[in-house]
């Protein structure tokens, strides 16, 4: 933790070592009050040390407005409105979007409790109190969709959908995000099902790779789509850091000899939308499969070819999706490599054991939950944050309704780029995949901000200000 820093994780472990830190004398309110109590007093404790912590409450929200303005001049802005005026709020499965938030609390809480932060917008003290209260009263979901304990003395519930909704309402506020950045685009993202082996032999000749022990970040892995065209990873030598082979050069041998073939698949149209996806289910010879998931990349920006067609004029706009661009692909193998090459990015991968092979894992190492799971840009966005997303021209996911769903922000993507950029993760195979490639919607983003105002951190931290209440430590 930093010096003068508080963080307030949890009623009895972290609040009580932040308290020690600066507020040592009244421990015992860990034990005996609820956490916004307890924060608001750590809070006063805190300031009269000396420290930047700010937790007042300013809870007039049918006027607030909380305004600030980034460095690409992009205002954004958050305006209060009721739960009553979200779109399709009453028929929403709540259950499912409190599962998929419990997720998320584990790894933040964790992660604050470590001094580490999950993305370029340090978790408000706030949520993870939210968090915690989310651990502590009901019972945590575990791979394969069922629930566990979350206490050792098992006080946990098994929450219904009712107890789900009334959750949410009783400890966030909506707000409709308003902003002057690029308009509103919903798409969405898979986890592909693909043929494999382990050895190079017959139709396997495509390698995947493992991350290079050469291969450094220059930022971390949540910030890769805040840094625009730069690179995000470099190359170590003797002399120095240096661009990574570029996409075309990997290909064409730049990797050869040095061991890193992970895994082989038969069409490298194959392996470029395994790229793109960021993570993939391997069916092996001998019966089994593993999963596989990203683990960094070359650091070059991630470039569309679908955008690159539309563009010289070989693909319409209408008829583009990533059906018809792996059609247009493979109808001419050699034709289909140049264009990929375009793309200059590579992508290397790492294989899924254990527990973590449950299901496929976004940035924050969280297992994601089918039509739940939100890529962001976290520029804008914290991740962890639960966020409603009304797209009423969505209605193929749903036949005949529109996309009205609480989901929760867990994953990133170079490409995922705006206040309202959001990519909807549909899950593993076909049928996912299906409705992925044809996902492309706007829609408005209503973020759910703890009811125990931070409002000022919120604006600090878009406007890219040092926060007056977060953790600035890196790791």
């Amino acid at each position: 933790m930093s010096p003068g820093h508080c963080n307030a994780l949890g009623r009895t472990n972290v609040i009580g070592r932040a308290m020690a830190k600066c507020a040592a004398p009244l421990a015992w309110l860990a034990m005996a009050s609820p956490w916004s109590v307890v924060l608001t007093v750590i809070s006063v404790i805190c300031t009269l040390a000396g420290t930047t912590i700010d937790v007042s409450a300013k809870q007039n929200a049918s006027e607030q407005k909380l305004t600030s303005t980034r460095k690409m001049g992009v205002k954004v802005s958050y305006k209060p409105v009721s739960f009553a005026d979200l779109p399709g709020w009453d028929e929403d499965d709540h259950l499912a979007a409190l599962r998929t938030f419990q997720r998320s609390c584990l790894k933040l809480v964790e992660t604050a409790r470590n001094g580490g932060k999950s993305g370029p917008m340090a978790t408000p003290v706030a949520l993870l109190g939210i968090c915690d209260e989310a651990i502590l009263t009901f019972a945590l979901p575990v791979g394969g969709g069922g629930m566990r304990k979350s206490s050792s003395k098992g006080t946990a519930k098994k929450p219904g959908r009712s107890q789900a909704r009334a959750f949410f309402e009783q400890y966030f506020t909506p707000y409709r995000m308003q902003h002057n950045g690029p308009r509103s685009v919903l798409t969405g993202y898979y986890e592909p099902v693909l043929q494999g082996s382990r050895r190079r032999h017959g139709k396997f000749q495509t390698p995947i790779y493992k991350r290079p022990a050469d291969l450094v970040n220059l930022v971390g892995e949540a910030d890769r789509a805040s840094v625009g065209n730069a690179m995000t990873h470099a190359r170590r030598t003797d002399k120095g850091l240096e661009p990574y082979a570029t996409r075309a050069e990997i290909e064409q041998g730049a990797l050869d000899g040095k061991g890193l073939e992970l895994l082989y698949l038969a069409e490298p149209v194959d392996a470029f939308f395994l790229h793109i996806q960021g993570s993939g289910r391997i069916k092996l010879e001998d019966g089994s499969s593993i999963r596989i998931t990203y683990d960094g990349k070359n650091g070059y920006p991630y470039s569309s070819i679908g955008h690159y067609l539309i563009r010289i004029g070989v693909m319409g706009a209408k008829s583009m999706s990533l059906q018809a661009l792996r059609k247009w692909l493979m109808a001419d193998r050699e034709r289909g490599r140049k264009v990929m090459w375009h793309n200059q990015s590579f992508i290397f991968f790492r294989e899924l054991k254990g527990a973590e092979a449950s299901g496929a894992r976004g940035v924050m190492d969280v297992q994601l939950t089918p039509g739940r799971s939100l890529a962001v840009d976290p520029r804008y966005h914290v991740l962890g944050l639960p966020i409603y997303v009304s797209a009423p021209g969505l209605r193929h996911v749903k036949k005949g309704h529109g996309f009205h769903r609480l989901m929760v922000g867990q994953d990133v993507g170079s490409a995922i780029k705006g206040p309202e950029r959001g990519d909807i993760y549909f899950g593993s195979g076909k049928r996912a995949g299906e409705l992925a490639g044809v996902t492309k919607a706007t829609g408005t983003f209503f973020v759910l901000l703890p009811k125990l105002d931070w409002s000022a951190e919120v604006t600090n931290e878009v406007a890219g200000k040092p926060s007056t209440k977060s953790r600035r430590q890196g790791k």
